[in-house]
């Protein structure tokens, strides 16, 4: 293995650690401060670090040569991520426990591959559709907390809100494969624009407070090991690796070790039916991958 691709695998590794702690710290914080709040600060946290690191590697002055058309998109971008997807997704986790508001919203790369249908043209093969609907079923059981032949969710608020998180996710991503700029500019210009944007919400609901020590605390957690560094660490990773296949796919590690942190720190107990959807989920967004070279219908 050469010394890139022990690099990559270290620095994809520190990615999934920091990620799977976020949904721990997303409850926890919660305690301390309401969800609009959360995610000012974090965000505010983030671009702060992105403008630092920005210009350590000098790459922040190409904002000079943006286009309006670049600039346009980014704004779009930010409305997406951070601003809408983490608006909606605190507050699943402010009504919902951590560990079903994690695995809901795991599904993104679900609807991903259901976006792409209307909006890339592509198909489905028949796989495909078996593989989505292995993992609907695991958001069957998780919503119906392991009664799924009552079809009675729990919270249907608040399950709705997890996945359209993962909605929000899916055409971010979408539409951010359009963006010519290099991932790290990129992800500098959504956070300032969607800063601007939780700002004016602020704004006009209440104004800002400043929360107290732990809350603070945790929204520096999230901003930084949640939207800031871990991503750069990721991004780095990808750049190193010989093949992309070989770090993407410890990317599955994550929600589990996700539960195993929920448990520890949250203090929630991990339900069996939380962990046979999540296992249903992964199965079917695996499968689905594996089955994007088939031939389709």
């Amino acid at each position: 293995m050469s010394g890139n691709q022990k690099k990559a695998y270290l620095l994809a590794i520190l990615a999934i650690l920091f990620w799977s702690t976020v949904a721990s710290a997303f409850k926890i914080t919660l305690r301390h401060i309401d969800y609009q709040h959360l995610l000012f600060f974090s965000s505010l946290i983030s671009f702060l670090f992105l403008l630092i690191y920005g210009v350590i590697n000098r790459q922040i002055f190409q904002i000079r040569k943006l286009s309006m058309k670049d600039i346009l998109l980014s704004m779009a971008l930010g409305l997406l991520n951070p601003f809408l997807y983490y608006l909606i997704l605190f507050k699943a986790y402010d009504i919902l426990p951590a560990q079903e508001a994690m695995t809901l919203n795991y599904t993104w790369p679900l609807i991903l591959a259901l976006l792409s249908v209307p909006m890339l043209g592509q198909k489905l093969s028949l796989k495909s559709i078996f593989a989505l609907l292995i993992s609907f079923s695991g958001i069957i059981i998780i919503g119906t907390k392991g009664n799924p032949t009552s079809l009675e969710f729990s919270n249907w608020f608040g399950d709705l809100l997890a996945l359209g998180s993962s909605v929000i996710w899916a055409l971010f991503w979408l539409f951010n494969v359009k963006s010519k700029l290099n991932e790290s500019l990129k992800l500098f210009m959504n956070f300032f624009w969607g800063s601007i944007y939780i700002l004016i919400l602020m704004l006009f609901t209440g104004g800002i407070q400043m929360p107290d020590l732990y809350g603070m605390a945790g929204a520096a957690y999230v901003g930084i090991f949640e939207m800031g560094l871990t991503f750069v660490l990721w991004l780095k990773a990808m750049q190193l690796t010989e093949r992309t296949d070989k770090i993407s796919q410890l990317v599955f590690l994550s929600p589990f070790l996700s539960l195993f942190f929920i448990r520890i720190f949250v203090e929630e107990a991990i339900h069996t039916y939380t962990i046979t959807g999540l296992i249903l989920i992964v199965a079917g967004i695996i499968l689905q991958q594996y089955t994007r070279k088939t031939k389709p219908i």
